[in-house]
């Protein structure tokens, strides 16, 4: 019969998933340094974030509307107004859209500091946040190296580095609550898992199936040791089920104007072949997933399970950019594959095979350096370029451009000079102004997509006549010629 390590911690529990209090790990501190550690890489991750995230605003990067849209409802519940945002539509309640009422803990900061340079770094502060249970969950674990080179490659993970990238979204308020969420299961706090995980269900509409998937988690793990903390989790569990089905079917479609949840479409969007479209796509996507940020060791851990709401709607729609690794999608399974890890790392250090535990040893520095690799073509690799720190003339032209457009005017607008007027203009988007005829245009035809911007502004408005006031660097900017009659008469 084989002989245990002698390291190994003898596991009470018949379930082998269940991993016993272990005595504290080799290499953790007192309440010295080890204490400071999580809190210290967060400062350090969040000046990287807001680098890249406010870096690219200031070079005019903005990849879509999103920040936009997020600007104007935050504006909204800002000024203890409705959460509009006009640039889905003129009075469009953003709660018949994505349910994410969690935003309005926003609006304090941004009546103070009315910018979306405030989201950014809102966002960058509440991604940052997450690596400290992160971290603190490894080290107590695993002990205080181990767990700061886990903390380190969940802070450099691909996916929080895209949804950095991306402009603004309300995910960044769920990061964090899983993380702590994750955390707490892992030290067996049982009512603290479930209550850092419950306002899931404010952040958006689909997370209530993964409130419902750690409550899952929970009630296995407590049904042994605490049977009323697993009854808990059990009624949590039901919770968060019922919780989405009545936002999706009720809440959403009663602020909506077609009286639906838009987004079943984009379940319904396919080339024939159903879950199985881009399945090369979405196999690359797992392997992401999977490999650099664990070794695969994740797959060893029920919180795992925590992932599969977040992948199902994605690889169950059929749309392509759901099943990628772009933007900001997966940055909410960060803190699952992670502390999956650590979970895993737990249970198999007590393995009788000599090279698993070797693997296990070595692992929390392998997927750190594979962290750190994989950053040089990550955006955080931006922080060493001095392009990321300096504003382009290009776009110093641009607002001066937008400048001249005066506070509470109305604009139509696409992506590029979006984020220079949802803080003090009212802002369409181009096309979607429906029967509106705003006071200016902006238009971003730097790539000579419309030859006679003039002509298309009659075809938008044919009611109306715009003429161009100035030009900067492609951008267009459009006046309607009875706003500057009026103006000119005064």
């Amino acid at each position: 019969m084989p002989t245990p390590a002698p390291s190994a911690t003898p596991n009470t529990s018949s379930d082998p998933h269940i991993p016993a209090p272990a005595p504290r790990p080799s290499g953790t501190d007192g309440p010295g340094p080890g204490r400071r550690d999580p809190w210290l890489l967060a400062v350090v991750l969040f000046v990287g974030y807001s680098i890249v995230s406010v870096g690219r605003y200031r070079q005019l990067g903005q990849r879509s509307w999103d920040l936009g849209i997020f600007e104007q409802v935050i504006r909204s519940y800002a000024h203890l107004q409705a959460p509009i945002a006009d640039l889905k539509g003129p009075g469009f309640n953003i709660l018949g859209d994505h349910f994410s009422p969690v935003t309005a803990l926003l609006a304090p900061l941004y009546r103070l500091f009315p910018s979306p340079v405030t989201l950014l770094l809102a966002q960058a502060a509440l991604f940052a946040l997450s690596a400290v249970p992160v971290t603190r969950a490894a080290a107590g674990l695993l002990g205080r190296r181990r767990g700061l080179a886990l903390g380190v490659a969940y802070g450099l993970s691909w996916g929080l580095q895209q949804a950095v990238d991306f402009d603004f979204h309300e995910i960044c308020f769920a990061v964090p609550l899983i993380a702590f969420s994750l955390e707490a299961l892992l030290a067996r706090r049982w009512r603290a898992a479930l209550c850092w995980a419950l306002p899931l269900v404010l952040v958006k509409e689909d997370l209530g199936l993964t409130l419902a998937v750690i409550a899952g988690v929970v009630a296995l793990r407590a049904r042994r040791d605490s049977p009323r903390a697993a009854g808990y989790a059990i009624g949590v569990a039901v919770f968060g089920v019922v919780a989405v089905a009545v936002t999706l079917l009720l809440v959403i479609p009663s602020f909506n104007t077609s009286g639906a949840y838009d987004y079943w479409d984009k379940v319904s969007e396919s080339d024939g072949g159903g879950p199985f479209d881009g399945i090369d796509t979405k196999l690359r996507t797992l392997g992401w997933l999977l490999i650099p940020t664990s070794g695969l060791l994740a797959l060893r851990s029920p919180i795992l399970l925590v992932a599969l709401p977040t992948l199902g709607w994605r690889f169950v729609s059929g749309y392509p950019a759901y099943w990628g690794t772009d933007w900001h999608y997966s940055a909410v399974l960060m803190p699952v594959v992670t502390l999956a890890l650590v979970d895993a790392l737990v249970i198999l250090r007590r393995s009788t095979r000599a090279w698993l535990r070797s693997y296990v040893h070595h692992l929390p520095a392998a997927v750190a350096a594979a962290s750190l690799a994989l950053t040089t073509s990550l955006p955080l690799s931006a922080v060493t370029e001095g392009e990321i720190y300096r504003k382009p003339a290009r776009v110093s032209a641009i607002e001066r451009l937008l400048a001249g457009i005066p506070d509470g005017a109305s604009v139509e607008a696409n992506i590029a000079p979006i984020s220079r007027l949802t803080s003090r203009c009212r802002v369409f988007w181009i096309t979607n102004t429906r029967g509106i005829n705003p006071d200016f245009i902006a238009l971003d035809n730097s790539r000579k997509r419309y030859q006679d911007v003039e002509a298309y502004a009659r075809a938008l408005h044919p009611d109306a006549r715009y003429a161009v006031t100035g030009t900067a660097y492609g951008v267009v900017l459009l006046e309607r010629a009875d706003r500057r009659a009026g103006q000119g008469g005064a």
